[in-house]
């Protein structure tokens, strides 16, 4: 029987955009009071002492890839989300491209109801855009799902969206926050023809950021934010990789007011082109780790608030399916486990304040999509909450990776800090090491009145 009030002592709560010591009561599904010292007289209430260790909201990933259904072999909502909440992710938003592609009300729904008897973690799924589902994507409510997914590069699955007309049509005729993968498929096709030219196919992995190259990014994201300016749309463009890209986004205004928001994954703020020849394939992803100027870029681009959200874009794949050569080769990693420590890394390097980790990967992605109740340290609140202590080191290795592939890009690396405990919804789903086998993750739900 899991325990329905837990009080956390001597904690340093981060919380828009401050530290404070003190005290947080979890009572059933929601923060009950948050306060410099909290007493309780109840001998039924969990106290855990949290002295010197991070308090932080749960984060909010706005990209994964669970793979469930038709993929299963990859991954599934059960598997990934478990490695989700051992990584302080306590709430996902999943992309269409499983299989069949989540493109009909009914095959989104299938999702649901899967997440809704194996989630650990809470959970959106995004609708799927074609070139000719208008009518499906018209009929998704604003209120329980995330959003539309449209692929303008091609990447895992058949969803590319190449027609001009149809996607002016959606941009046009939906008000939902539309999410792109922006790359231009023409770019990356001769690219890598020329390549294959040259090698057949087996192209060395390093030649992947140019196929997948600047251009290609920069002129889809180029095209997609001119479109969205024209149409109003609400645009999310997701894995922003190339440093040309982020003179199209402001920090000119509150992002509460943006029409046009963007997205960096961890790999890009973490991995450059030179790692190629050391990782391979395993940092294989679309769009490409690009070069050190990129990643600089970026990093300037997320500390000045051009760029909104930190994401994963977890998309795991079998280690033998990343052993194939170049042309068969999927791209794509496992991240959510390692995503909230890699950036408290990045504080250890002093690239980035703990508040601002918490604004990218907590509050912003709630604030971007509206998410009910969650992304903040709030009374009232849902309690999903992570508690890092940042001076816990420890390996990654086969044994502890507990994404279904069981595989990590940081295998063998050192983190600093660790994720002691996670909650989800007020239980306690995660603790030192040890996933609980409790399935708690509910269904988001957004404040939007479309």
């Amino acid at each position: 029987m899991s325990a329905n009030t837990y009080l956390i002592r001597n904690a340093k709560i981060v919380n828009e955009g401050v530290v404070f010591e003190g005290d947080i009561l979890i009572e059933n599904e929601f923060i009950k009071e948050i306060s410099e010292k909290i007493s309780v007289k109840t001998s039924d209430c969990v106290i855990i002492d949290a002295e010197g260790s991070y308090v932080i909201p749960g984060a909010i990933d706005d990209q994964v890839h669970f793979r469930e259904p038709g993929l299963t072999h990859k991954g599934t909502i059960e598997s990934e989300s478990k490695a989700a909440v051992a990584g302080g992710i306590t709430s996902f938003i999943e992309q269409p491209n499983t299989v069949p592609n989540a493109v009909t009300q009914e095959l989104l729904e299938d999702k649901y109801q899967i997440a809704a008897k194996t989630s650990y973690a809470n959970y959106s799924f995004m609708m799927g855009g074609t070139n000719d589902n208008l009518e499906e994507i018209l009929k998704t409510n604003p209120r329980n799902v995330a959003g539309l997914k449209l692929f303008l590069g091609s990447s895992t699955g058949d969803m590319l969206v190449d027609s001009t007309a149809s996607l002016e049509k959606i941009f046009s005729s939906t008000k939902l926050l539309i999410a792109v993968h922006s790359e231009d498929e023409t770019i990356v096709k001769n690219n890598l023809e020329k390549y294959k030219e040259i090698y057949g196919d087996d192209i060395p992995v390093s030649k992947h950021p140019e196929i997948r190259s600047e251009e290609a990014c920069y002129k889809s994201t180029e095209r997609v934010i001119a479109l969205a300016k024209k149409t109003g749309a609400r645009l999310h463009v997701f894995h922003i990789s190339t440093a040309k890209e982020l003179d199209l986004f402001t920090n000119k205004i509150p992002l509460e007011e943006k029409q046009i928001t963007a997205e960096v994954c961890i790999h890009h703020l973490w991995f450059t082109d030179a790692d190629y020849e050391t990782k391979g394939s395993l940092i294989k992803w679309n769009p490409a780790v690009k070069t050190q100027a990129d990643k600089d870029g970026l990093w300037k681009a997320l500390l000045d608030d051009r760029i909104d959200v930190v994401a994963t874009d977890h998309a795991p794949h079998t280690l033998e399916e990343k052993m194939n050569l170049y042309t068969t080769c999927p791209s794509g990693g496992p991240l959510v486990q390692h995503a909230v420590v890699a950036m408290f890394e990045a504080h250890h390097q002093g690239k980035i304040s703990v508040e601002k980790i918490v604004e990218k990967m907590c509050h912003n992605p709630a604030k971007i999509f509206k998410i009910e109740k969650r992304g903040f340290i709030r009374e009232g609140y849902y309690a999903d909450i992570a508690i890092v202590n940042a001076y816990l080191p420890w390996n990654v290795k086969k044994e502890n990776i507990i994404t279904k592939c069981g595989w990590s890009p940081f295998e063998g690396y050192n983190f600093k800090s660790r994720i002691t405990h996670t909650f989800v919804n007020g239980k306690l789903v995660y603790h030192n090491g040890k996933v609980k086998e409790m399935k708690v993750g509910q269904r988001l739900l957004f404040e939007r009145n479309l």
